[in-house]
């Protein structure tokens, strides 16, 4: 079975970790496929990178990520824009919607007794 997990790198007492598909049967630092992101733990920011393409392609086609991987995912927000377009629904920005309101300078404003003619 092939996984998504992590594979530690790093200076002694700094992990990092690299995303990577691997097989199960595999040892934690050994051969693997193909790395498809980074895990910083210790960053406050800008600690997690994810090629969400590979990853959505590598579970299309069975991977099945750690538990520890998955709540990186859905951290990254990866799961949830994987199962909104599943079911079709569109991505709800939180950013609030503006809608332009129509140029009013070349419009010539009637009166009402033009108004009562026409």
């Amino acid at each position: 079975m092939v996984r998504i997990r992590l594979r530690r790198i790093g200076r002694k007492k700094a992990p990092v970790y690299r995303i990577v598909v691997a097989d199960s049967q595999s040892p934690r630092d050994g051969k693997f496929i193909e790395i498809i992101g980074q895990y910083a733990p210790r960053q406050s920011e800008g600690g997690l990178s994810v090629d969400e393409d590979r990853a959505n392609y590598w579970m299309n086609v069975g991977a099945q990520p750690s538990d520890t991987v998955r709540s990186l995912l859905r951290r990254a927000g990866v799961l949830k824009r994987r199962h909104e377009a599943r079911t079709g629904r569109t991505v709800v920005s939180k950013a609030p919607v503006v809608e332009e309101q129509p140029d009013l300078s070349n419009v010539i404003p009637i009166s009402e007794d033009t108004a009562a003619e026409a």
